[in-house]
C-alpha cells in the first residue's frame, strides 16, 4: 500500500509488547511504534530495541513507522542509527520546524521521514518542510499546536482551521501525503466520526489514531465509498478525451484523473 492510500495510522508505545502483538490483527493501514511521549525516559532504550524487533517481524503487510525523540535529547542519535539498519518503512519526526531537521534524520537513517507539524513555526515553515529532502508526508500535531496557540481545551477545531489548511496546501504543493491529528476522547465514537468527516472534507488523506477502537471509524470515513468507486469506473470507461458530457454533467481530463486516483485508492484498500 502507498502511504497516500492509508486511512488509519495507529500510534502504539513501543514499550508495550501486548499492544504490539494485538496490532498484528487490527485492520489499521499503518502501525507507528512510539519512542517519544508515550515511553518513560528510563525505558527509552528498551523501547528502541523492541521497535526494531517488532518491525523485523512485520505487521502482516501494514505500513510501519517509528516515532523517534527530538533532536537534542539523549536518544535521538542512537535511534536514527538503529533505524537505518531496521525494516521500518518510515521515520516519524516530532516537532519539525525546519527542513534541516528532516534532512538530518533522512541522511542518517536513510529512511523517508514523516514530519509532524506541531507548532506555529512548523505551520509557517510547512511549505519548505514538505518540499525538503527526505520528507514523505506531513502529520498534524494538534495537541501541541493547541497549547502554543492558547486554544482552550474545551474548544472545537475552529482555531486550527488556518493551520490545517496551510499544512494541507503545503503537502499538495509538494505532492506528498498529509494526515489529520489524533482524537483524544476514547469513549466518543460520534465525535471521532464527525472529526474524521471534517478532516476528510478538508482534504486529509487519513487520520492518526491513539487507540485500536478508533480504527474502524477512520477506515469507514476515509475509505472510498463503494458507489463513488462504481461511478468512477463508469466515468473512466466512458471518457474518450477532452470535454464531454457524462451522465448529465460535463467532464474533462481532470475528472478522469480524479476517477483513476479514487479507483487506485479503493484497489489498494481492498488489496491490503
Amino acid at each position: 500500500m502507498l502511504l497516500r492510500h492509508a486511512r488509519s495510522l495507529l500510534f502504539l508505545p513501543a514499550s508495550n509488547p501486548r499492544a504490539i502483538a494485538k496490532a498484528r490483527d487490527l485492520p489499521c493501514d499503518m502501525v507507528i511504534l512510539d519512542l517519544e511521549d508515550s515511553v518513560p525516559d528510563d525505558r527509552k532504550e528498551e523501547a528502541r530495541a523492541a521497535a526494531i524487533d517488532a518491525v523485523a517481524e512485520g505487521f502482516g503487510g501494514r505500513l510501519t513507522g517509528v516515532r523517534i525523540n527530538v533532536e537534542g535529547t539523549p536518544w535521538h542519535g542512537a535511534e536514527m542509527v538503529a533505524l537505518k539498519h531496521s525494516a521500518v518503512d518510515y521515520v516519524v519526526l516530532p516537532k519539525v520546524e525546519t527542513p534541516r531537521q528532516v534532512k538530518d534524520v533522512f541522511s542518517v537513517s536513510q529512511k523517508p521521514v514523516i514530519a509532524m507539524i506541531e507548532s506555529p513555526r512548523g505551520v509557517l515553515a510547512a511549505p519548505a518542510i514538505a518540499a525538503g529532502e527526505g520528507t514523505a508526508a506531513l502529520f498534524m500535531g494538534n495537541n501541541d499546536l493547541r497549547r502554543d496557540l492558547a486554544i482552550p481545551s474545551a474548544a472545537g477545531r475552529e482555531g486550527l482551521s488556518y493551520a490545517m489548511q496551510a499544512v494541507i496546501l503545503a503537502a499538495r504543493a509538494a505532492n506528498i501525503a498529509v494526515f489529520d491529528g489524533v482524537y483524544n476522547r476514547l469513549d466518543d465514537e460520534a465525535g471521532l466520526e464527525a472529526e474524521c468527516a471534517a478532516g476528510h472534507a478538508l482534504g486529509f488523506d487519513g487520520k492518526t489514531l491513539i487507540h485500536p477502537s478508533q480504527v474502524p471509524v477512520a477506515n469507514q470515513v476515509f475509505g472510498p465509498d463503494s458507489q463513488a468507486v462504481a461511478d468512477a469506473r463508469r466515468l473512466i470507461e466512458a471518457a474518450t478525451g477532452g470535454a464531454e458530457r457524462f451522465e448529465g454533467r460535463m467532464i474533462e481530463t481532470m475528472h478522469v484523473e480524479q476517477a483513476r486516483a479514487l479507483v487506485a485508492r479503493a484497489e489498494a484498500v481492498e488489496g491490503r
